[in-house]
């Protein structure tokens, strides 16, 4: 019972506690601004706890990952723009869409390791942002307007602020919940022996770069799920969303929360979007001071803000 109650819990409790109780919140003070904040934290949360799966269990450092948000998103935009608004069909869509270039870039660059994995991906992610800033019917370089959300009938109006927030909360919790039976399942414990120790798992028997491949793509996918929801969240998709500015912010949000822990990347998005739209407020050089804040975390945090919280619970 006592392992239960230390930081690193309580921390994570409030932190769930806040993010349910965020729209009465703003309800009662009248603050919408802090609910269309932290609708983009949640949205982007989910896409960080994907990329963890990979980088953080899979030890895949994957320097593309923001062409799946781009791939999702454009596939809600593109059918929008054909008169296909029912998300019945746009969001499984996003999802394939996504599986399936994730499915191309991992049986690709999964042949190579280190540096030129992450070039490799890199390079893939570039070329679909340019491939969308090629489609001069959907916008090209100025992006695609989503002039309708998502229609799921009379089950949920995406329009309406709220109940779009908690949809978006589910996907979080939901993957969260996907990525933790995944890393304790049979698949996930082999998963990260080949993170560990790739030759000796390969020696007993386990194919290693087929458990890649298949996180790789369950990555990707969940990844894509989140893309669908930020086109959603946005009213608008473009190629930026993809730019690999974008993946290293994802990488930045992983490894600021902790690599390898359930909740870090929730953790890491809250404090490094707060910190962003905090600082913004003061300078238009926001970047300058986020550089070296961030720096000093990763130099005396070692493990994340997770790790930090971990070395206290030990204490």
């Amino acid at each position: 019972m006592k392992s239960l109650l230390n930081p690193r819990n309580a921390v994570v409790a409030l932190v769930i506690a806040g993010l349910l109780l965020l729209p009465v919140y703003s309800a009662v003070s009248g603050n919408l601004f802090i609910l269309t904040m932290f609708t983009r934290i949640v949205i982007l949360a989910l896409a960080a706890a994907s990329l963890n799966l990979i980088m953080g269990y899979g030890g895949m450092m994957s320097f593309g990952h923001a062409a799946y948000l781009g791939i999702g998103g454009y596939a809600v935009g593109i059918l929008a723009f054909e008169g296909i608004g029912s998300g019945f069909i746009q969001w499984p869509v996003a999802l394939i869409a996504s599986a399936l270039f994730a499915l191309v870039i991992g049986s690709l660059s999964l042949r190579t390791r280190g540096v030129y994995f992450i070039m490799i991906t890199l390079a893939f992610a570039q070329m679909a942002y340019y491939v969308a800033s090629a489609l001069s019917r959907y916008g090209a370089d100025d992006g695609l307007t989503i002039y309708k959300r998502s229609s799921f009938g009379p089950l949920v109006d995406l329009s309406n602020r709220t109940q779009f927030y908690y949809v978006c909360l589910a996907c979080l919790f939901g993957g969260i919940y996907l990525i933790r039976r995944i890393v304790n399942s049979r698949f996930g414990l082999v998963l990260q022996g080949v993170r560990s120790n790739e030759q000796r798992m390969q020696a007993i028997g386990f194919n290693a770069n087929r458990y890649r491949l298949v996180c790789f793509v369950i990555s990707g996918t969940i990844c894509g799920l989140s893309g669908a929801l930020l086109a959603n969240n946005t009213d608008f998709v473009s190629p930026a969303v993809m730019y690999w500015t974008r993946s290293g912010d994802l990488m930045v949000m992983v490894i600021l929360g902790g690599m390898g822990s359930l909740f870090g990347p929730v953790i890491g998005t809250i404090v490094f979007l707060v910190l962003e739209e905090l600082l913004s407020q003061v300078t238009e050089y926001w970047a300058l001071i986020m550089g070296p804040l961030l720096l000093l975390i990763v130099l005396f945090a070692r493990g994340g803000i997770m790790g930090l919280l971990g070395r206290f619970s030990r204490g």
